[in-house]
Order: C-alpha cells, then structure tokens, then sequence
C-alpha cells in the first residue's frame, strides 16, 4: 500500500488486512555472548527455512474496546497478545481511537519441534494489523511487540540474513552477513516428533561458558564472511553439543554418527524443540547419493527423516521436498 491510498484514521468495519512469517528450522548457534556493553546476553543465530510458516487476516471491529481481539483458532494467546498490542501501536502512530478485531491465523508449522511456530504466527498477526491499519511497522518495532507477547522471539521479522540476535530483548547484537554459506540440510525430528514445552526447559545458566561461545561466535562470523560451510558446520555441532547438558536427546551419538559416516560437515538442532538436521556442504561429490544415504541412515535408526532443503536457491529442495513423507512429523498445531 503506497503513502497515497493509506488511510489517515481507524479503518473501517469492512477492512481486513493480511500478514504472513516464515519459520526456521531450530538454530545454528545458541548460548550466552557480550554485547556493545560487555554485558552477558542470551543471544542465537537462526537457520532460516522458506516454504511452510503462518498467515494471518485481521478484521478491525470500530468502536470495540481495543483488547477485544477474537482469535481462531482458540488458544493462541500469543499472537492475540500481540494483536492487542499492535493496534495500540498502529492507532498511536495514526493518532486515531484503537479498536478490537477478529484475528484469523491459518499456516502448516507443527507446534513444539523449535521451528518458530508461535513467533511465526505472531509476527504474521502484527503484519495483519498493520496492514489493516494501511501501514507496514519496522521490523525493530514489530521485534518489540514479540518479545513483549511472547516473553522471546525468533529473529524472523528481520528476514534470512544470519543475525545474532538478542531473542529475550528482541534486538540484533550483529549482522554476521548477508547470507549462511551454501548447505543443504537432511532436516529430521527427533523423539519421535513429540513436542517440547519450551517453557518446561530449565533455565540456561551459560556465564562460564562466555570464552567458548564468543570463540564460537567469532567462528561463525568468519565463516558467513568466507563463505565456508565446512566451518558452519563445526560451529553448528560444538553449538548443538553444548545444549545437550539440558535437551539429552538420546539420538545425538547416533545423529553426529550418520553425518560422519555420509561425509556430512556437521549437524543442526533445534535448542528449544525437536527438529534436527545433518548439513551438506554442496560442492561435496556425489551429493545426491550422500543425501539419500543419510536419508536411509535415519529411518533405519528410527529417526524420522522430515525436508530436505538449502539456504540458497536449488533444485534439491524440489527434488526432496519431503525425504519421507510416510514419517513426516505430525505434531499437531494447538
């Protein structure tokens, strides 16, 4: 919507905006790193995933109270929150009266594997609204509002680029790159798909750890600058094996063990959740072959294989869309 046609008061009845967020799969890099003020600060770096996430349409109600949001389906009390919360910021910017609405959220993200379901559906709402409201927020602000809704967020506001970002305080430590090195990814789901309660996980506690995350973080940065996959995945791994003193996934030997024996660069999880995955440098010969041996590796080890996919335009994420769809993870939404 250009500065032309957006509406300078509160939208009508029959206006309905829409948004839509992608998802990640889990995390490359997860733990405790000094930001600009040499303060501690529980930061990560997200692997961006296209393809499935959440949309929203939101329908503003004129002269309801501005809390009286409606949401379906029932229970998703986050992207209502920040339904609530994003026409408070949109009305404020507009100087006008803020209003209730009906929010409808639709997408194909399992809730509970760590892919970003839940900040998904409440970056989507915020657009939504936005959108309703004839505006687009920055993505710092819409940032703010997930935090705020959700207690954390992903950092899937600010698109694909690698980013280390502060997900307690919603803001960006640093701009690692503009891009992951090229890999592909054999993604898979671990315990049998079942979903974490992210808030049952006990809190990190990762201050003695500061030396080995900033040597990682520095790692990191100078693999995206280089563009190397082999030292994404080194960093991917020591990541991974560093939140397993509170995930324990008893997969992980054997997970780590599959991307040795396929000639894999390293391994990927998810440190709130379930998903995994086993990391392919491109370049690597006989890739094709390598990945559907990984593929096998997996089902034969009771893992269930789930997408293969890349973080650069490819036609292996065509190809493989769904390594197995026979074990596609089938945690339901909620």
């Amino acid at each position: 919507m250009t500065a032309a046609t957006r509406r300078p008061v509160a939208p009508s009845r029959d206006t309905e905006g829409t948004g839509r967020a992608a998802c990640h799969h889990g995390e490359i890099l997860q733990g405790v790193f000094l930001d600009e003020r040499r303060r501690p600060v529980h930061a990560l770096v997200t692997l961006p995933m296209n393809g499935p996430g959440s949309t929203a349409r939101f329908a503003p109600r004129p002269d309801s109270a501005p809390d009286e949001v409606t949401v379906t389906p029932a229970g998703r009390t986050k992207a209502r929150a920040a339904a609530v919360l994003a026409v408070r910021e949109c009305a404020a910017r507009r100087a006008a009266q803020p209003c209730g609405g009906e929010l409808t959220l639709t997408g194909d993200l399992p809730v509970g594997l760590g892919m970003g379901s839940s900040t998904s559906d409440v970056i989507a709402t915020v657009r939504a609204v936005a959108d309703a409201w004839g505006m687009s927020l920055p993505s710092e602000t819409i940032a703010r509002i997930a935090v705020r809704a959700e207690g954390a967020s992903d950092p899937l506001m600010h698109g694909t680029r690698p980013l280390l970002f502060a997900q307690r305080e919603g803001r960006v430590l640093e701009v690692l790159g503009s891009a992951l090195p090229p890999t592909v990814v054999v993604g898979c789901a671990l315990a049998q798909g079942a979903p974490v309660d992210t808030l049952s996980l006990p809190a990190p506690h990762h201050d003695g750890d500061l030396a080995a995350y900033g040597h990682l973080r520095r790692m990191l940065r100078r693999a995206v600058t280089s563009a190397d996959t082999g030292l994404l995945g080194r960093v991917s791994t020591a990541s991974a094996r560093l939140r397993q003193r509170v995930l324990h996934h008893e997969e992980f030997p054997t997970l780590t063990g599959i991307a040795d024996g396929t000639g894999a660069v390293g391994v990927q999880i998810a440190h709130s959740g379930n998903v995994a995955g086993i990391l392919f440098d491109p370049r690597t010969p006989g890739l094709r072959h390598r990945l559907r041996r990984c593929t096998r590796a997996l089902d034969r080890e009771g893992i269930a294989p789930t997408r293969t996919f890349t973080t650069f335009a490819s036609p292996i994420s065509e190809e493989f869309p769904w390594t197995n769809t026979s074990r596609k993870p089938s945690a339901a939404r909620t």
